[in-house]
């Protein structure tokens, strides 16, 4: 018995050694630079507030002590933690073949604190890999959960459903959490002058406005050649050529956020807050970040195969599940954050997170869904119809003027989330075939499937 517990001591000291438990190395002056500590986006930043301090456990000498330790502050250690029965009732209720609304809402219910301990663990790991790679890393997979749905949607051809949770995306950070924000803060702040980088703002501004161009080209096009075989395949191949572009310009953009100019994307970070480090090792992080990223994936298809009967049962449109309902349960704990550091009168981070979060969705994982269907020879390009590329385009257009001047008060606020709001209403009262949707046609009915 004292040999085995020598052995184990010896493997708890060695992993200690190698930095995969004991991490007061894990955050260092050579780890910060150009305002990423380590990688740290905006969007990290703010979803840190939905974690709890909790009080470090005993941890014994012995791998069970360990793993207790890694499961305190990966479930445990979020204040959405209370949302993780969620899952097993969701994987449960469709074992037991459940009413399948009941596995929707389940299921988005368990898809919120997954979403936020993605960000977690990605922060992690680039605690590990630099600041360069970090950075990289965080950007990928800061909108994982949409990007998971939109491409279970896509395999199940459900161009609908796919279309509109990307676009809902778009509209609720530009809209709902930028208007939150603004608003929030404006109030709290009414004696005060709210000021923020005009810099970082254009640089978003600019290529959300070239992902709108990207998907009004296909929509005008066919308006102006008019209907046919000709049409739509001349539609599909303008789609797929913008989205090459569009994924060439995301490409640079994270070059420069990440490499050439840092500074302008620079979170700064409350000056009395502690000195953040990493509290599980690295292989432990990517275990969990795996593990969850296979949960996100299941509870996502049940998401995806069961819309149509939960907007069925409830008398809702599925367009108004897809683009109000799905974003804001998918991004809970970044919408929370990024209204208190407007609370805080930091709107440089607000803003790198609703800016940062649309401009991910219009520039990367819509043409990625795109050129994904492309080689699984699925029908899906940039036309997203009239009314959704007019409420987009409007939508960008309005967060553009409001960010113009550098400056902002609770009334910019105000009128983006009224905005947000007749949007919504728009869409609720927006119906679709359901034979259009379960037979996977798109938003212009011009590929049959």
């Amino acid at each position: 018995m004292d040999q085995y517990h020598s052995q184990v001591h010896q493997q708890v000291s060695s992993e200690l050694e190698n930095g995969d438990v004991d991490y007061k190395e894990g955050l260092n002056s050579n780890n910060i630079k150009g305002g990423f500590v380590n990688g740290k986006t905006p969007q990290n930043v703010s979803s840190s507030f939905m974690r709890k301090k909790s009080d470090p456990m005993l941890v014994s000498s012995n791998v069970l002590g360990y793993f207790l330790t890694n499961l305190q502050e990966v479930i445990l250690g979020t204040k959405l933690a209370v949302l993780f029965p969620a899952i097993p009732l969701a994987i449960a209720a469709d074992y037991y073949k459940f009413g399948r609304p009941w596995i929707f809402a389940l299921s988005l219910l368990g898809l919120t604190p997954l979403a936020e301990r993605v960000s977690f663990l990605t922060e992690q790991i680039a605690y590990f890999t630099g600041p360069t790679v970090g950075g990289l890393l965080n950007a990928t997979c800061g909108n994982a959960t949409e990007l998971i749905i939109a491409i279970l949607a896509l395999y199940q051809n459900k161009i609908h459903v796919l279309k509109y949770s990307l676009l809902g995306s778009i509209l609720s950070n530009l809209l709902l959490v930028l208007g939150t924000s603004l608003l929030c803060g404006g109030l709290a702040n009414l004696k005060k002058e709210q000021k923020y980088d005009r810099k970082q703002a254009d640089v978003n501004s600019l290529l959300l406005l070239l992902g709108l161009l990207c998907h009004m080209l296909p929509l005008m096009f066919r308006y102006a050649v008019g209907e046919g075989t000709a049409t739509a395949f001349s539609t599909l191949e303008l789609s797929r050529v913008s989205s090459i572009i569009m994924l060439i310009a995301y490409v640079a953009y994270i070059f420069f956020q990440l490499k050439t100019h840092r500074q302008l994307f620079d979170a700064q970070e409350e000056d009395d807050e502690e000195e953040e480090k990493a509290v599980i090792g690295f292989w432990s992080a990517f275990t969990w970040l795996a593990g969850m990223t296979v949960i996100i994936a299941l509870l996502s298809e049940y998401v995806v195969g069961t819309i149509e009967a939960a907007s069925d049962s409830w008398g809702i449109s599925v367009s108004f599940l897809s683009i109000i309902l799905l974003p804001i349960v998918g991004n809970a704990a970044e919408h929370a954050g990024s209204v208190i550091f407007a609370f805080k009168n930091k709107l440089d981070i607000s803003l790198g997170v609703a800016l940062g979060s649309a401009t991910q969705i219009s520039m990367f994982v819509v043409p990625l869904c795109v050129v994904v269907a492309w080689t699984m020879n699925i029908h899906m390009d940039l036309d997203f119809s009239l009314l959704e590329t007019g409420s987009l385009a409007f939508t960008i257009i309005i967060t553009a003027f409001t960010l113009q001047d550098g400056t902002s008060h609770y009334m910019k606020g105000l009128l983006l989330f009224l905005c947000y709001i007749v949007i919504a209403a728009c869409f609720f009262v927006h119906k679709i075939p359901q034979n259009q949707i379960s037979q996977g046609k798109p938003f212009t009915g011009l590929f049959a499937a």
